[in-house]
């Protein structure tokens, strides 16, 4: 039998932990677009700012916060060994990277490569509003005006295209994640196939393009 740590480096294992932290993350992305657009309507910023009020002081968000970070964590680790698992596979011989590129797209085959723009993409994100506004809360008790904070930021065009960048590279990484994730635990079967893989092709276009426009609508003055 073998022990947790050997379920846990296993190739299944890795696979299993990277398909639940996965749609753990695409709930959280859920939430979050969900709370983010709310800029966008009738009194976006009351809206949103009691949205975020909400997320940042209720207990029980606090503790889920902590298990996104793990579980944030947790799918970069076990991504970066499958990926560097597979790209050994890869260079074992001219045919076995012949065949790839004939039977995957290349998003499938560049899943490290996207994922690493991906953390990129929220290390740049969560040191503009997360961090700061965590730490203001711990220093000073009081919470920073996020919608203010991100018209600010979202004034620099650098800033808007590397997040419009980044959220692309999101959708290619969803696009294969959201279909890999469900495969993984066997529910890719021929009855729910279909159904899934255009579902998450559909959430992989809405989701960036909800968060892309984001800083756009602030860069063009969409809203103020």
């Amino acid at each position: 039998m073998m022990t947790w740590k050997q379920h846990f480096t296993s190739s299944v294992g890795k696979k299993l932990v990277m398909s639940f932290t996965g749609l753990f993350l695409i709930s959280f992305l859920v939430i979050h677009v969900y709370l983010n657009a709310q800029i966008f309507l009738p009194d976006g910023k009351e809206k949103f700012l009691a949205g975020a009020h909400f997320m940042g002081t209720n207990a029980v968000t606090r503790i889920l916060e902590v298990g996104l970070v793990i579980g944030f964590l947790l799918h970069i680790i076990q991504g970066l060994m499958l990926w560097s698992q597979n790209s050994k596979k890869r260079s074992a011989g001219r045919y076995a990277v012949k065949a790839g590129n004939a039977t995957s797209k290349w998003y499938s085959r560049s899943m490290g490569l996207l994922g690493t723009i991906v953390l990129l993409f929220l290390i740049m994100h969560t040191s503009h509003f997360w961090i700061p506004n965590r730490a203001n809360q711990f220093i000073t008790g009081e919470e920073i005006d996020l919608y203010e904070k991100m018209r600010i930021t979202f004034q620099n065009p650098v800033v808007v295209v590397l997040y419009i960048l980044g959220c692309i590279s999101l959708a290619f990484h969803l696009v294969h994640g959201f279909y890999s994730a469900f495969q993984t635990l066997g529910m890719g079967t021929a009855r729910y196939k279909a159904i899934i893989r255009n579902t998450g092709i559909v959430f992989s276009i809405v989701v960036p393009i909800l968060f892309a426009l984001m800083p756009l609508a602030f860069y063009l003055h969409w809203i103020e």
